[in-house]
């Protein structure tokens, strides 16, 4: 198994970090932008996009900072982003007509095989992880 780890800050700059990077590692598995694997590329993306979000907008706490695994074995990826607030478990729902928020999770869902939630394994908080459909 490749892994990719990254350690970024619980800031709306380190999702778009955590993202560019995250697609990055793709690139240098050998998936760009523009490949037969550039749907799985693209999905990845989005996937890492959400749950960073979300670490950064409902669980930070302040001082501490988000973390972007990414792993590769057997041609499967699988993405994981984890933060320190472990009393607020991300739960996917339909959010509405008129609500502006709420979706992300449903996005998620609908890109990957499998996805959910654990608690982060040797440090406080939760992993939000999903293995992508292509």
């Amino acid at each position: 198994m490749t892994t990719f780890t990254l350690r970024f800050s619980a800031t709306p700059h380190g999702a778009r970090l955590a993202r560019r990077l995250g697609s990055h590692q793709m690139d240098v598995w050998g998936r760009p932008h523009g490949s037969p694997a550039h749907d799985t590329v693209e999905t990845v993306e989005l996937i890492v996009a959400e749950p960073a979000a979300n670490a950064v907008s409902h669980g930070r706490v302040p001082g501490h900072d988000a973390e972007l695994r990414l792993s590769l074995e057997a041609g499967q990826v699988r993405v994981e982003v984890s933060d320190t607030r472990g009393d607020r478990l991300p739960v996917a729902r339909d959010a509405g007509g008129c609500e502006e928020r709420g979706r992300g999770l449903l996005l998620v869902a609908s890109l990957a095989k499998v996805w959910g939630t654990t608690p982060r394994p040797g440090a406080p908080g939760k992993t939000v992880w999903a293995v992508p459909t292509s």
